[in-house]
């Protein structure tokens, strides 16, 4: 399987679902391999006093409203859940959505996800870590804001208490992600502590750090996208138009097809190539049967016909079993 690609519609739906619909036909148009979602009781997961972070308040029009109302403005119910997957499924994409809080993880779980996909908030939350690894199913991680003692703890904590399998997502949780705080190099970091699959997830503005983590070895890429940039919201200024999205999975499934195999070999194009550009070795000056091949009437040069110039001490040495004028290719 190639680079697995996830399309983060996350919270721009703004609290619609059929916007949420055309986001998930806006993923399918693209080529992305699934469309994820946020699932999450607002109550659950934040106080009603607690402040919205920086970017949150950057990027919305009312910036006095508390991130417990903003939140709770953006929250979709489980019943509408159910049915953008069942969309979903008959428009062929993958569904995924992220649990934020207990009760999300368990209605996701039943729901049937392939795996759960938790966000860069949670590497911290021992306890809700045991409970999804007590799920006993696949699990991709976001790394953001954490050190890798922390990721860690995490990544063993859920083996510990019975994931099936454990994916780590290098992540800078920033919206839009400044470049020189992506670090990408950080990604095979884990890969070398972990020897597990990586990935990365992405907000930075643009695709080409999404594509250059594919050309670092990333097998799984999430990257936030919107029907509208200028739209109200928290993300949608740091996200994708479905055009961009577009050209960003047909730019990964074109590095993919150039990384190739990794074997050192020349191509069926070059072969073909290669029997009118590579050097053989041909004659310097006139040569009579019987005379000994050597520097002084041998040379090399591009020719269609005679022996590589790799076999040049070979030759050089033996004597010439036929005659040869300046340019004709050298048998033996």
């Amino acid at each position: 399987m190639g680079v697995y690609i996830i399309a983060e519609a996350g919270v721009n739906h703004n609290g619609n679902i059929d916007l949420a619909f055309k986001l998930c036909d806006a993923a399918k148009e693209a080529g992305a391999d699934a469309v994820k979602f946020q699932t999450w009781k607002t109550e659950k997961i934040v106080t009603k006093l607690a402040d919205m972070a920086s970017y949150q308040q950057d990027n919305i029009l009312n910036k006095t409203q508390s991130q417990f109302d903003m939140l709770k403005a953006l929250e979709l119910s489980y019943d509408s859940f159910i049915k953008i997957k069942e969309h979903c499924k008959d428009i062929d994409i993958e569904f995924l959505s992220t649990p934020d809080e207990e009760e999300s993880l368990e209605f996701l779980y039943k729901l049937g996800l392939p795996f759960i996909k938790l966000g860069s908030g949670e590497v911290t939350n021992l306890p809700y870590l045991r409970k999804v690894g007590s799920l006993k199913t696949d699990v991709i991680l976001s790394t953001g804001m954490s050190y890798l003692s922390e990721v860690e703890i995490a990544y063993r904590t859920l083996l510990e208490y019975g994931a099936k399998s454990v994916s780590l997502l290098h992540c800078t949780t920033n919206y839009p992600c400044p470049i020189d705080e992506v670090n990408l190099t950080a990604m095979q970091t884990l890969r070398n502590a972990f020897k597990c699959k990586v990935g990365y997830s992405d907000h930075t503005l643009g695709i080409e750090i999404p594509v250059a983590a594919v050309a670092l070895g990333a097998e799984i890429i999430e990257k936030h996208f919107t029907l509208d940039q200028n739209m109200d919201g928290p993300d949608h200024k740091a996200s994708l138009n479905p055009l961009q999205l577009k050209l960003m999975v047909s730019s990964i499934r074109n590095i993919e097809k150039a990384l190739g195999d990794g074997i050192k070999k020349p191509n069926k194009s070059e072969l073909i190539i290669s029997e009118v550009v590579l050097k053989r070795i041909v004659a310097k000056a006139h040569i009579n049967t019987g005379d000994i091949l050597n520097e002084n009437n041998l040379t090399v040069k591009r020719s269609s016909e005679g022996i590589k110039a790799s076999m040049w001490d070979f030759v050089v040495g033996h004597k010439a079993n036929m005659n040869y004028e300046i340019d004709d290719p050298i048998k033996l």
